[in-house]
């Protein structure tokens, strides 16, 4: 594959469309691993995700993955963050299994960014 064949038509939609990106006013983690930056940030209204925001060091796909997780979660309670699987983010995005550090990545600050959260709430 070459650099036009390597995203599916869904990481080229939500590459080109990041409304998440940025900082939200509530708990920020930051987590660094493997040449990939992820700050995840929250706003919270009534134990619910008002706001989810992301900025990323990271490829299309990292951040790809983090605009659809920013999407599926933000308006639901803090308690379904428990919910997030990086294997059905490999899967719904066709990211390559070589690019599963990132998604792990992702994995890991989406449970810090919970961890914080249950811890000041």
């Amino acid at each position: 594959m070459d650099a036009t064949t390597d995203y599916s038509d869904q990481v080229r939609a939500l590459f080109v469309a990041l409304s998440h990106s940025g900082l939200a006013d509530g708990p920020v983690v930051d987590l660094a691993r493997g040449g990939m930056r992820i700050q995840l940030s929250a706003n919270l209204l009534d134990g619910r995700l008002n706001e989810l925001r992301f900025r990323a060091f990271a490829c299309p796909h990292g951040l790809a993955a983090l605009e659809a997780f920013c999407d599926e979660f933000e308006g639901r309670p803090v308690a379904d963050l428990r919910e997030y699987r990086a294997a059905a983010t490999l899967e719904r995005l066709a990211i390559p299994v070589e690019k599963i550090g990132r998604i792990l990545l992702m994995e890991d600050a989406i449970s810090a960014l919970r961890d914080r959260i249950e811890a000041l709430y």
